[in-house]
């Protein structure tokens, strides 16, 4: 560590190679130091997401944990300014006293690991850009982020964005960073944008086990005016008995009057508003002789809940995998997967979360293939502990593989940050 940083820090860290900086200047000298020293270096914050991606082999560790807390929340202007590594618990607690939400809906990644929550921070949302059930109709992560700070590979400081929505000339860095998995830039401040929260949801369910039924629905559902804010079809699970079967005793409401497959459909507003809704949407599918339950406010919290929180892979031991599909191709990945693999669709018939047996590459290739052709990409969340290690996790072609490493050399021109997280020489 050089003398000037030494001077700047409370605690010298020559011994150490987690290096946990207080604030963005010693983020800045940090970075500085390890670029002149060709260091490369694995970002972390709470780590509720480092299983994701490839596995690094790195010199030091940059731990930003300490970049924790509320910058400025302004209710009427719709933003909240927070350091990156807010727990988004932290920042739903605060929004929730002004009866607002973020604009974007979380998903948790803990129960896959531990059986328990963990939604980690703000950077990681940003980071990863995985967001529920609500993201075919509100967008994703990237779709309302406003700006950040943030230290380049060269220890620059650099920020993007403002606070307001509103049309600007010049690139908008903070949608391109979005995504990169920490391979860009270590981040220190982000805002997003909030909305006010919903008085009330409800819960439609179809208890159907037909797939081209399902299909058809959920392509129905995308065009009906009765603002479905989320769809997801929970079909029974395989009769393998390397499968965890615990469909049944995760979604055990008293109001869900039949067992076996369903499509869940969420509606949300004044009570008032989703009980006309909901006959509307009855009479607009020809849903009235369908099994059918419906799920009260609390149940249908709990529900979506639930969903978000991908508790039917709870403490996997298998390979997980997100597919996401054209939701004109729901059908033919639908038929694909029958009986073989554990899995449910969310998004309204476009994204798969996908539970794989005895995942390997050849395996790994030949569903990338299917899902290729069909014009969708994988991504593989997790690997069996007891399977050999995988290449690709992430899906890209060669053009745009170029495009990355090209924004990788303008942010991070030595590769100090998180080289080869997501794709070899990026």
């Amino acid at each position: 560590m050089s003398i000037e940083m030494e001077k700047n820090f409370q605690i010298s860290q020559d011994f150490n190679d987690i290096l946990k900086p207080n604030n963005e200047e010693e983020v800045s000298l940090i970075v500085k130091d390890l670029y002149k020293k060709n260091l490369p270096t694995e970002i972390i914050g709470s780590n509720s997401k480092n299983f994701i991606g490839n596995k690094l082999q790195c010199a030091k560790v940059l731990d930003l944990s300490k970049l924790s807390g509320i910058v400025e929340y302004l209710p009427e202007e719709l933003y909240i300014k927070v350091k990156a590594c807010t727990p988004i618990v932290e920042i739903e607690e605060i929004l929730k006293k002004s009866n607002q939400q973020l604009a974007f809906e979380p998903i948790d990644f803990g129960y896959i690991n531990s059986s328990k929550s963990n939604k980690g921070t703000a950077a990681g949302y940003l980071s990863c850009n995985f967001s529920g059930s609500r993201r075919f109709k509100s967008g994703s992560v990237r779709d309302h982020i406003l700006g950040f700070r943030g230290v380049n590979g060269k220890g620059d400081i650099i920020k993007s964005g403002g606070t307001v929505v509103k049309n600007v000339t010049g690139y908008d860095f903070s949608k391109l960073i979005t995504g990169s998995f920490g391979t860009l830039i270590a981040l220190t401040e982000l805002t997003f944008k909030v909305l006010p929260m919903k008085n009330s949801s409800g819960t439609l369910i179809i208890h159907e086990d037909n797939k081209d039924e399902i299909a058809k629905l959920f392509n129905n559902l995308l065009g009906s005016s009765n603002e479905i804010s989320g769809s997801v079809f929970v079909p029974i699970e395989p009769s393998n008995k390397k499968f965890n079967k615990n469909r049944e005793e995760i979604f055990k409401f008293n109001d869900l009057k039949y067992e076996g497959p369903f499509l869940a459909i969420r509606m949300e507003g004044s009570k008032k508003s989703i009980d006309e809704r909901i006959r509307d949407l009855l009479i607009e599918l020809n849903l009235k002789n369908k099994k059918k339950s419906i799920l009260d406010l609390h149940q249908s919290l709990l529900f979506w809940e639930k969903i978000n929180n991908l508790e039917l892979f709870s403490n996997i031991k298998n390979s997980l995998v997100r597919v996401v599909v054209p939701p004109s191709k729901c059908i033919n990945l639908m038929k694909y997967l029958d009986h073989d693999y554990k899995y449910y669709i969310d998004w309204c018939g476009s994204l798969f979360w996908i539970e794989v047996l005895d995942m390997n590459q050849e395996k790994l290739i030949t569903i990338k293939d299917y899902i290729t052709n069909l014009g969708g990409y994988i991504t593989v969340i997790k690997n069996s502990e007891n399977s050999f290690p995988i290449q690709d996790i992430f899906t890209i072609d060669e053009t745009r593989l170029y495009i990355s490493k090209k924004i990788k050399e303008s942010f991070d021109p030595k590769r100090i940050f998180n080289p080869g997280k997501m794709y070899k020489g990026v």
